[in-house]
């Protein structure tokens, strides 16, 4: 099991430091309604990752993907093929990185968070952990890993745990953050907003490159 979490730990990483459910999260602790959205975005960021590595986490577990002697053949094609599906992911990001002179654009529905209630947020939490591309790759990769590495349901289970906790923590940390201490977090979470405004993209588009090539180079080790 020490093996199959060594290898999640990159992808579980690759989900926290996803700058738009951050800059979400942020904007939602900065509006009126900022307990009941904030606490809905995390539950439903949570939920989501689970659903997602669960679901991929069954269907390598049922494909086969597994052997006595390690993770098979497929398996490893697996990890290549989403590898490759990463890169162009990280050029894109990387040729959509604001110039030094150029307003950074955010998505539109961020305009509107302001008003979004609980169940909203439930759901747009949901959306960005379980169908948004670049993270559904990341829990696609996670489940073949975990598929792959002849696992007990235990083990299985304490996987996806470990994973869940790591990819949410960024989510969680500023709700959790904001809760206990509100006056003092407005203004590094305003900075930090700004921030990753700023370097969404080259932050992102690092992200998919090292852990696309992480991907490849194990899948390769596999065969």
């Amino acid at each position: 099991m020490g093996n199959v979490i060594g290898d999640l730990l990159p992808l579980a990483v690759g989900v926290a430091i996803s700058p738009i459910p951050i800059i979400a999260t942020i904007l939602m602790l900065l509006a009126p309604r900022a307990g009941s959205t904030s606490s809905g975005f995390l539950l439903g960021w949570t939920v989501g990752i689970v659903v997602a590595i669960t679901v991929f986490t069954v269907i390598a577990s049922s494909a086969g993907l597994s052997t006595s002697d390690g993770p098979s053949e497929t398996a490893s094609w697996v990890k290549i093929v989403l590898g490759v599906a990463l890169l162009p992911l990280a050029g894109r990001q990387w040729r959509a990185r604001p110039r030094s002179d150029a307003a950074v654009q955010l998505p539109k529905w961020m305009t509107a968070i302001d008003t979004i209630t609980f169940g909203k947020a439930v759901g747009l939490g949901f959306a960005l952990a379980a169908v948004n591309p670049k993270n559904l790759l990341m829990c696609v990769a996670a489940g073949a890993t975990i598929g792959a590495g002849d696992l007990t349901v235990g083990e299985s289970v304490v996987s996806v745990a470990v994973f869940t906790v790591i990819a949410a923590c960024t989510v969680a940390v500023p709700v959790v953050a904001y809760a206990l201490a509100k006056e003092r977090m407005e203004r590094p979470l305003g900075e930090l907003k700004s921030w990753l405004e700023a370097n969404n993209a080259t932050v992102m588009s690092v992200m998919l490159l090292v852990i696309g090539v992480a991907l490849i180079g194990k899948g390769i080790g596999g065969l």
